[in-house]
């Protein structure tokens, strides 16, 4: 609090005349502020992407997959931004109930996603969305390129 010592029109001399301090106030603010700050930036939402490691446990399960009669399903977005599973092409309306029908014969719900090098990243979101839609649970990003 002040003091005023000069004397005014309406106002007795030697009368204190309160002042609020608003220094905690600031700093409990900006400490609020900072504290939403970081909160707000880590719940983003996220979408996770497992890349499988290469080791012995993989091998061995890639030779036990060879070993079965089923090849395990491909989607593949080539140059020109049409879907692939397999070497079968599809267009878009009828991709997700082709992937539907194929995962649901199968039994199991795991497909290996892989774009080509030309196709756009707005592309390759879009047909991993219409194969989330078919019914896909776990997609695996293929790294290396394939052999046909």
């Amino acid at each position: 609090m002040a003091m005023d010592v000069g004397a005014s029109e309406g106002a007795k001399k030697g009368r204190h005349r309160p002042e609020m301090n608003v220094t905690p106030l600031v700093d409990v603010v900006l400490v609020l502020l900072i504290t939403f700050m970081v909160l707000t930036a880590m719940m983003n939402d996220h979408f996770w992407v497992h890349v499988p490691e290469k080791d012995q446990k993989d091998q061995q399960n890639t030779e036990e997959q060879s070993s079965n009669d089923e090849a395990p399903i491909v989607v593949t977005v080539n140059a020109n931004g049409r879907i692939q599973i397999n070497q079968d092409i599809y267009p878009d309306k009828e991709f997700p109930e082709r992937l539907r029908r194929m995962l649901v014969a199968r039994g199991d719900r795991r497909i290996y996603f892989d774009a080509e090098d030309g196709v756009s990243y707005e592309r390759a979101m879009q047909v991993l969305d219409l194969a989330r839609g078919g019914g896909a649970a776990h997609i695996a990003v293929v790294t290396e390129k394939l052999q046909n």
